[in-house]
């Protein structure tokens, strides 16, 4: 191109004015709750080229040509409004209380009904559903040539999944799609080059005689995302990340050494990635995590590090199952005896080691038998007194957790204990700080995995 048409392409640019460059329109407003009409802060508005947050006077503006933008913040539901040049918005406050719909439960009609009536019966508001099975199955048609290279999209228990949405939605029923991630069967034994490996070459497996693919490698990561932007499509209003971690073991195989720092970095990246991918759908982001990671510093060698992991989701989800907890905690030796502690003192903890308000965590609760102490069943009762502990903290509300998705209203509905509720009553009886001091927290090592 010669000097004379650059310079023509510059005057027709800048010059004429038919041909001058569009600027970004600029759109401002509020954000309100919608309940209260209180101004909101920290408010993402994202738009596919731009994005910003309310101020403390619930104001924003925002340079943009997109047509649309997605509104979100913990403990409001999430949505994507109409641009115009003036938004005065508002958000509506919901907290969760789920059942779960496992990966099989999920191919029985029969199960489904049950759950959405126990879910009219009994108050609740949310249902997760499983996407993608440790195993690697897909439940609902995809088309990522991946997915079915591997046999991943064999067995589909959700061939119904965008009218089964449709009724959930009908019903007002929340829905989160549980995708799992890093512990997956199908992908690691028929990609073994993004599969973890012992030592001497073979494909590890864990103790259910599982494989995992590496959690360092991009690809991995592409594929997960991938599935987390159909479901996102599909119209779930959260995907939650499961099995973001690493095997606490130090004898396998990475594509990266296998330091603290590394398998940090590399859960941090992943879900970097997947909230930068998935911003333009109003869905939130929440990622499943220990009950153990609660209490402590470091990564237990799994790269799950509390502080960290806040940064990229808007929800943690500890699984603050009393039999998950064989160690106990300070003060309480039996967890199974005492859920309504273990669940209260878990996300004071939590909060206190993040510096996050309570309202970023939702926790898993146990409505299964113990499995590491006495083989209780957790009753009606014990389940109430989880769900009494989570709400007294002031938690995203709560989910509960049955591996076979088996749940009865006899074994949820119960009256709340008296006096129970009162969390700060029970931590001054117990005479017990939640802070562990560097020699106490020691002494609370990672259960083995």
């Amino acid at each position: 191109m010669t000097i004379f048409h650059q310079l023509l392409i510059i005057f027709l640019l800048f010059c004429l004015p038919g041909y001058a460059v569009a600027q970004p329109e600029t759109v401002s407003g509020t954000v309100r709750d919608q309940q209260t009409g209180v101004l909101l802060t920290e408010v993402e508005i994202h738009s596919v080229d731009a994005s910003t947050n309310s101020n403390q006077d619930g104001q924003f503006s925002l340079a943009t040509d997109a047509t649309t933008v997605v509104i979100r913040k913990a403990g409001y539901l999430p949505q994507k409004v109409t641009v115009t040049p003036t938004l005065d918005l508002s958000l509506q406050p919901f907290i969760p209380k789920a059942l779960y719909l496992s990966y099989w439960a999920a191919d029985s009609r029969k199960r489904r009904n049950q759950l959405e009536q126990l879910i009219a019966e009994t108050g609740m508001n949310a249902l997760v559903i499983d996407l993608k099975s440790s195993r690697g199955d897909i439940a609902f048609r995809s088309n990522l040539p991946l997915a079915t290279a591997i046999g991943a999209q064999h067995v589909r228990t959700l061939k119904d999944l965008p009218d089964f949405l449709a009724e959930l939605k009908q019903q007002r029923i929340y829905t989160i799609g549980r995708v799992v991630v890093f512990k997956d069967d199908h992908l690691a034994r028929n990609r073994r080059d993004l599969a973890i490996h012992t030592l001497d070459g073979y494909l590890w497996k864990d103790r259910e005689k599982i494989s995992w693919v590496d959690p360092y490698n991009p690809e991995v990561w592409d594929y997960n995302i991938a599935i987390a932007k159909q479901a996102a499509a599909l119209g779930f209003d959260e995907i939650q990340f499961d099995y973001i971690r690493f095997p606490a073991k130090s004898d396998l195989m990475f594509l990266r050494e296998n330091t603290g720092e590394n398998r940090v970095a590399a859960i941090n990246g992943f879900l970097q990635r997947a909230r930068q991918q998935l911003a333009d759908y109003p869905v939130m982001i929440s990622a499943n995590i220990f009950g153990y990671i609660c209490w402590k510093h470091k990564d237990q060698k799994i790269g799950q590090r509390l502080v960290d992991l806040a940064r990229y989701v808007d929800y943690l989800s500890p699984m603050l199952y009393p039999s998950g907890f064989p160690y106990g905690i300070p003060g309480y030796k039996n967890p199974v005896k005492h859920p309504y502690e273990i669940i209260a003192h878990s996300l004071q903890r939590a909060s206190e080691l993040s510096g996050l308000p309570t309202i970023r965590f939702r926790p898993w609760l146990q409505a299964f038998r113990d499995y590491a102490f006495d083989r209780r069943r957790f009753d009606a009762a014990a389940i109430q007194s989880q769900i009494n502990a989570s709400d007294a903290t002031g938690s995203h509300g709560w989910m509960l957790w049955n591996a076979a998705s088996r749940f009865s209203l006899a074994g949820i509905q119960q009256a709340v204990p008296p006096g129970e509720l009162n969390l700060a009553d029970a931590a001054a009886r117990q005479n017990k700080s939640t802070i562990l001091s560097k020699t106490e927290e020691e002494k609370f090592a990672y259960p083995p995995l």
